[in-house]
């Protein structure tokens, strides 16, 4: 590691709010991927007449615990719970429940309010709140990170080619982003779904051609700057073909500014496809999402506990991103002193 980085690395770590916020984040990110470990309404292991069965990985039919049909097990019918458990053991999830499991048997299931059984209560449809809110989680995150991954890359080189060859290419492109970013993107996000079956990559498709503007600015600018300082002007006379000039010698300066706005782009990523969601607009019906989750609160005011929810998690998640955007920040800052 070079000196430069050790010292951005050790300015990281001296930021306390930063630091905590990553550790925090991460793991709240980390747990969300093995949702179906955590909140499923089918067993985690199956031990049955000495084999092990994994319900999580696969289906598996009645007749293989003992039932009559050839249909997929149902692991909470009592039937076939109690052939199980006469011949072996189940082991099932802390949330016997999945996204969207239909909660049964338990009364009024609907709008319960939070509970030992149900620790953040269960929405309008018998959901339980909390196994949708670590689905919604897992599938808002990976969705701002591939469209956050994505729009950069698109935006870096955009940006590259602009700032690097000037000229003409320059000045005809600016006038296109001038009448691209002028389109009122949420607007267009609206019609576009409507007209579109609205799923995770169509929609990520969508967003990516109005995301990828929020870095070209920066780059272009770090570009402008770095061609015509003298070791990229030795190299060209070296005789350095231009994609290797952009990519060796100034393409590293224009990355630090990029990722200084990767954090913001992320939250602005997550905040869209909530804002989507809640409008009707985002991923399809039924899915898990802190936008449905928005509106589940806005539709039932009688159960305060879906707003709070829905205000709680995205409040925290969204500072989560913007403490550790500052705190990259100021890592990135070469006038920042070391404290």
């Amino acid at each position: 590691m070079t000196p430069i980085n050790r010292r951005r690395l050790a300015q990281f770590r001296a930021s306390r709010r930063g630091m905590i916020s990553l550790i925090v984040f991460g793991a709240m990110f980390f747990t969300s991927l093995f949702a179906e470990f955590l909140a499923n309404n089918r067993p985690i292991l199956i031990y049955y007449d000495g084999g092990f069965y994994s319900p999580v990985f696969r289906d598996y039919p009645e007749t293989t615990f003992g039932g009559d049909l050839p249909t997929n097990a149902v692991y909470t019918d009592a039937e076939v719970v109690h052939a199980i458990e006469a011949k072996g053991w189940m082991l099932w999830p802390p949330i016997p429940y999945r996204y969207d499991t239909i909660i049964q048997g338990e009364g009024r299931s609907a709008l319960l309010p939070p509970s030992l059984r149900h620790l953040l209560g269960t929405d309008d449809q018998a959901r339980d709140v909390l196994a949708r809110l670590i689905y919604g989680f897992r599938i808002s995150v990976l969705f701002g990170l591939i469209l956050t991954v994505l729009s950069s890359i698109v935006g870096i080189a955009a940006g590259a080619v602009q700032g690097y060859f000037g000229g003409v290419i320059d000045i005809v492109f600016q006038r296109f982003l001038e009448i691209w970013s002028s389109m009122p993107t949420l607007y267009l996000l609206i019609i576009l779904a409507s007209f579109i079956q609205p799923g995770f990559w169509v929609l990520l498709g969508i967003m990516l051609l109005f995301s990828w503007m929020a870095l070209v600015g920066y780059v272009r600018a770090e570009f402008l700057r770095g061609r015509n300082l003298d070791y990229v002007r030795a190299a060209r006379a070296l005789g350095m073909q231009d994609a290797r000039i952009m990519l060796r010698h100034i393409l590293p300066n224009a990355m630090t500014t990029s990722l200084t706005f990767l954090p913001f782009i992320l939250a602005g990523s997550v905040t869209t496809l909530t804002a989507l969601d809640f409008l009707g607009f985002g991923l399809p019906p039924g899915s898990p999402s802190f936008g449905e989750l928005v509106l589940q609160g806005k539709n039932n005011l009688i159960a305060p506990w879906l707003a709070f929810t829905a205000f709680f998690i995205i409040s925290l998640m969204l500072s989560l991103l913007v403490f550790i955007g500052e705190a990259v920040r100021d890592a990135l800052n070469p006038r920042k002193v070391l404290a």
